[in-house]
């Protein structure tokens, strides 16, 4: 896989990407990874990626000009000129769209390569795309080139998103760039790729992998500090392990994110089993201690 990031601070990717398993995906020759510099492709001698918005308001907004052309030098001027005309195929008529949202955010509509895991995928983050999950890394885990754009200031000039293949959201709140959300976008997109984990069934066993929260986990020693690890886990009857940690994971996922066991049941992945042990933890109905009928 390649990932491109298109950024004013390149260099904030050098920790991340140079440390741990990001480190370790490139020398396996699993991921290649380039951070290249918007500023690059300014023409001014302050070297600006930003300008005042139209319409007035406060901040800065980033300018669509050094964004294309980089992305013309990085993924072709036909790759860009693709992009445009499926939107100006798709907007009103006479150019651009002339409502205030020009592309459908967390996409996959509009251009025709969006549905190839060969063609370069280009990525956004910004408070409009669809949510962050799991899934969604699976998808991007599938492609075999990304390029990520991220934003600063007040925003970026809206005809941009006209290139965007995804317009993620990592939650509902503000970081200072889309730097910092990129890089946990691909590290949860990197670490589903073959051979990027040293445990073969790493990625498969993790919290969010079944849609529930993971299960607790213990290493030794088995008694630290009067905290006893479960003795079920030392028993080695494995059928019984595989029931403890089912149901702990259930017992965790409701206590924490009932959302989780409610879109599982939704879906049919409880068990008959599941639901069972589901029912034993909801709390006693009021007045039942006192027999109240």
């Amino acid at each position: 896989m390649l990932i491109e990031t298109l950024s004013t601070f390149p260099h904030m990717y050098d920790s991340v990407m140079g440390e741990s398993m990001m480190k370790r995906a490139q020398e396996k020759g699993i991921l290649e990874f380039r951070a290249h510099d918007l500023r690059d492709w300014t023409h001014d001698r302050h070297r600006t990626t930003d300008d005042d918005p139209y319409g007035g308001g406060a901040g800065l907004v980033m300018k669509c000009d050094p964004i294309f052309e980089a992305v013309e030098a990085i993924l072709g001027k036909e790759f860009v000129e693709a992009k445009l005309a499926s939107a100006m195929g798709e907007s009103a008529p006479g150019g651009l769209a002339s409502s205030s949202t020009m592309v459908e955010f967390g996409g996959d509509a509009g251009c025709p390569d969006r549905a190839s895991s060969a063609a370069p995928q280009i990525v956004f983050l910004a408070p409009q795309g669809r949510p962050f999950d799991d899934a969604y890394a699976d998808k991007l885990a599938a492609a075999d080139h990304l390029l990520f754009i991220c934003g600063h200031y007040e925003g970026i000039d809206e005809r941009v998103y006209t290139l965007a293949d995804h317009v993620i959201s990592l939650g509902d709140y503000v970081l200072t760039s889309g730097e910092l959300a990129s890089m946990v976008v691909i590290d949860a997109a990197v670490r589903k790729l073959p051979g990027v984990l040293g445990a073969a069934e790493g990625p498969v066993d993790e919290s969010f992998t079944s849609g529930l929260l993971e299960y607790p986990q213990y290493t030794r020693p088995a008694d630290f500090r009067g905290m006893r690890v479960p003795e079920v886990l030392t028993s080695g009857n494995h059928a019984a392990i595989a029931r403890w940690r089912r149901e702990q994971s259930l017992a965790r996922t409701a206590a924490a994110r009932p959302d989780l066991i409610a879109a599982a049941e939704a879906a049919g992945r409880l068990t008959p089993a599941d639901q069972k042990f589901l029912k034993l933890l909801e709390p006693a109905p009021t007045g039942a201690a006192e027999g109240v009928s």
